[in-house]
């Protein structure tokens, strides 16, 4: 019984920002990976960063401030700030409708071009691809599809959360995560853990090295990728950007993908005012046009 009380006591003590320091926060924060956090955030701002000032035995948040600015500390815990500010919701298998509209229209249309029947290789890339449900996903529908034109494929996944891409890298999950992936991909594609594993499964290697994961930030002048995409998803990404920069984001993604390929957005996220070169498929897939 003390055990929980004090644990509600530290909780109930936790400090808040004060409307400086959510204010200093708020433009780092943004300035560094554009996320734009509004005033409500100011809660889940205060606990998530009282990890961080706590973790390093700092006093308080503005010590936390000072730390961050020492050139010294600053790149590496830059991005533990990351790390801790972003909220990183994926599943497997999540918006099916993409998946679908992948099979039944898009991949018969992509292998159809006459560069595909030379190269016999598609390229995708995950932007934002969290704890790799979403690459993994991809690997899957990818692999089931193009085997029977003997042809392969190569994904490129990435984030701004190194803790994330960690995860990613391990592709091992526990039951209720791998829950939604369909059963004739599941006894295809995943290990089932034994022992003291008992209760996790993994991607199968040879799933797992289709795909390279790296850290990036959408912030970068130049995203350092030179190879064009076929198919890009940024799903549940740009829905944490102001305007400005969710339009240059866009832009430098748009700018990755080969003539008649894809982009793929979140079902709450809109393209509206961005003024490319875009065909809406439906409204959260769009082919380049040009």
């Amino acid at each position: 019984m003390t055990n929980t009380n004090k644990e509600h006591h530290s909780h109930h003590c936790m400090p808040l920002l004060s409307d400086k320091e959510l204010d200093l926060f708020k433009e780092l924060i943004y300035d560094e990976c554009g996320i734009h956090l509004k005033d409500e955030k100011r809660s889940m701002m205060s606990s998530r960063l009282f990890k961080r000032v706590r973790a390093l035995g700092l006093e308080s948040f503005q010590d936390y401030y000072d730390h961050l600015q020492e050139a010294t500390n600053s790149i590496t815990e830059i991005v533990s700030l990351i790390d801790v500010i972003t909220t990183n919701k994926t599943d497997f298998f999540r918006e099916p409708i993409h998946f679908d509209l992948l099979r039944q229209t898009i991949l018969p249309e992509m292998i159809s071009r006459p560069e595909f029947k030379k190269e016999k290789k598609l390229r995708f890339w995950s932007a934002g691809c969290s704890s790799g449900q979403e690459p993994y996903t991809l690997a899957m529908v990818l692999d089931d599809y193009l085997e029977r034109y003997d042809a392969s494929f190569s994904i490129l996944a990435t984030d701004i959360s190194t803790k994330v891409l960690l995860e990613a890298r391990k592709a091992v999950y526990t039951r209720d995560v791998v829950l939604p992936v369909p059963g004739m991909y599941k006894s295809k594609y995943l290990l089932t853990g034994t022992g003291k594993a008992k209760g996790l499964f993994r991607i199968k290697p040879e799933l797992r090295e289709k795909i390279t994961f790296g850290r990036l930030n959408f912030m970068d002048e130049d995203y350092g990728i030179d190879l064009s995409m076929d198919a890009v998803f940024c799903r549940n990404v740009i829905i944490y950007f102001d305007w400005k920069t969710k339009t240059q984001v866009i832009t430098k993604l748009y700018n990755q993908i080969r003539p008649g390929g894809y982009l793929f957005v979140g079902h709450s996220e809109t393209l509206n005012g961005v003024d490319l070169p875009l065909k809406k498929i439906i409204p959260t897939v769009f082919q380049k046009t040009c």
